[in-house]
């Protein structure tokens, strides 16, 4: 029973951490770009939901609110005012400018905020827990793991079902050719990128609520995600919430175990699967 438990508390934590990857995901599948700076957004929507509480008086999940919009705005100015000029067939270009994101995000949080660490409150909804099969399973962990299915669930409907979808579909395939078809591929990338910051922000309100957080927590962030969505493909949105309830699973395991194995357990098995399957469980492009 307590191993069975493990298991439950590792795919909720999986989810997570698939929401952490799904906006990575989402930018390599339709512009191949590797945001070096993906996890210091997240702490960046993390912060902007600290200000929404403590100045407006929003509670954690309400200041999703505003944080959303303001994130999904804040991605679509920087695709296109700066990381589209990045992109193109050389791969350096936008490692480099993200990086130097990275880099900056972290130092202005650190001058606005200090180094000490935050945390939202949710108040009796983080403690609460409900019973399943003789299993005590917390409300929030359920909430992350259903609002990641539902997140990768809609964004799956709008590739596949809407004539955007199509446009991220054709533009991720050939550019040349949508732009011969009249598609603009600049505001196509910066639609693609307001989405990913629109996840990251829902990723980091339940951060905090989870767990405290500081400016210096990003490029670990970043390190789940990237290996979540390593595991389960590249390109794969449903490829990324198994990688991620595999790494969930794994650290829950590992700290089983013992206490000190948590992360490295969650380490050893990427590095397993990235020898056996380097492209990952489920590779398939957003196409």
């Amino acid at each position: 029973m307590e191993w069975v438990n493990t298991l439950l508390q590792g795919i909720l934590l999986g989810g997570l951490y698939a929401m952490f990857a799904v906006g990575l995901s989402l930018m390599f599948g339709v512009m191949r770009l590797v945001n070096i700076a993906h996890g210091d957004f997240i702490v960046l929507a993390a912060y902007l939901a600290l200000l929404v509480v403590n100045h407006l008086g929003f509670s954690a999940l309400a200041s999703l609110a505003i944080v959303v919009p303001v994130m999904f705005a804040f991605g679509y100015v920087l695709q296109r005012l700066l990381l589209n000029r990045t992109l193109g067939q050389d791969i350096l270009p936008p490692l480099l400018v993200t990086f130097g994101l990275s880099i900056i995000v972290q130092n202005t949080l650190l001058q606005f905020f200090s180094a000490d660490s935050q945390k939202l409150s949710q108040g009796d909804l983080e403690v609460a827990s409900i019973n399943v099969a003789g299993f005590s399973l917390g409300v929030m962990p359920l909430m992350v793991f259903c609002s990641a299915l539902m997140v990768i669930g809609g964004l799956q409907l709008l590739f596949y079902r809407t004539s955007l979808g199509r446009a991220f579909r054709a533009t991720s395939d050939d550019q040349q050719t949508a732009r011969l078809m009249g598609i603009n591929n600049a505001h196509v990338f910066g639609l693609a990128m307001a989405l990913a910051m629109a996840v990251v922000s829902i990723a980091a309100v339940f951060l905090s609520i989870r767990t405290s957080f500081d400016p210096t927590v990003g490029p670990a962030r970043l390190l789940y995600g990237f290996e979540a969505v390593i595991i389960g493909g590249l390109g794969s949105l449903w490829g990324t919430l198994a990688g991620g309830v595999i790494l969930g699973v794994a650290q829950a395991i590992g700290a089983q175990i013992d206490p000190g194995w948590q992360i490295l357990a969650g380490h050893l098995v990427f590095l397993l699967i990235l020898v056996v399957r380097p492209r990952g469980l489920f590779p398939r492009s957003v196409d």
